[in-house]
């Protein structure tokens, strides 16, 4: 080979490989659901505590993407957009934060935090529909049931969440999930306050 096609190969092989670089894929980028701050306490604090958990989520959702309605017979996933946490420990720990606002409960925990006492309420929630349209609403639809201590029956309750999204983009389609959220922690906390003594 002549010193001239040698240098030509690997001219060649220098353009190829920032050819290459140049293509390489966007980084995928991580969300995590948050508690509404502006959540207000609507009596007093509570001497229990409160376990939120086990939530659980359609097999469909349960997975690190971030999932999106297309149309009723279509789902996206984003692989770019990605859960931070799984979704069903992130939806408990967003709603024990939201509950520990609205109760100011003498503690709000999900399991595996702290041991279960006697005096323990137990929220479970079984979310059937968490739908995400981008650039339009998100859609939560969770059913509950809440078990209090010294009450021999559990009180069981459904909440259709529906909120738009403020602007376009994967963290506003997030931000109005936390939201969303928020309106299932109400309705469990006004529960909760409804089947303790006043």
């Amino acid at each position: 080979m002549t010193r001239s096609s040698t240098a030509g190969a690997r001219i060649g092989a220098a353009i190829l490989i920032a050819a290459l670089c140049g293509c390489s894929s966007p980084n995928a980028a991580f969300y995590t659901l948050s508690p509404d701050t502006s959540l207000e306490r609507t009596g007093a604090a509570l001497p229990i505590a409160v376990v939120v958990g086990p939530v659980t989520v359609p097999d469909l959702l349960d997975r690190p993407q971030i999932v999106t309605r297309v149309s009723d017979n279509e789902v996206a996933l984003n692989e770019f957009a990605r859960w931070g946490k799984p979704l069903k420990s992130g939806i408990a720990r967003t709603l024990a934060a939201d509950l520990d606002l609205l109760l100011g409960a003498a503690r709000v925990s999900v399991p595996g935090q702290a041991a279960l006492v006697p005096e323990t309420c137990r929220v479970r929630v079984d979310i059937v529909r968490f739908d995400a349209v981008p650039g339009e609403a998100v859609t939560i639809d969770a059913q509950w049931v809440v078990r209090v201590p010294g009450k021999p029956s559990p009180i069981a309750g459904r909440t259709l969440a529906r909120e738009r999204l403020a602007g376009p983009g994967d963290a506003q389609l997030v931000a109005a999930q936390s939201r969303a959220l928020a309106t299932v922690s109400r309705d469990i906390a006004a529960a909760i306050r409804g089947a303790l003594p006043a």
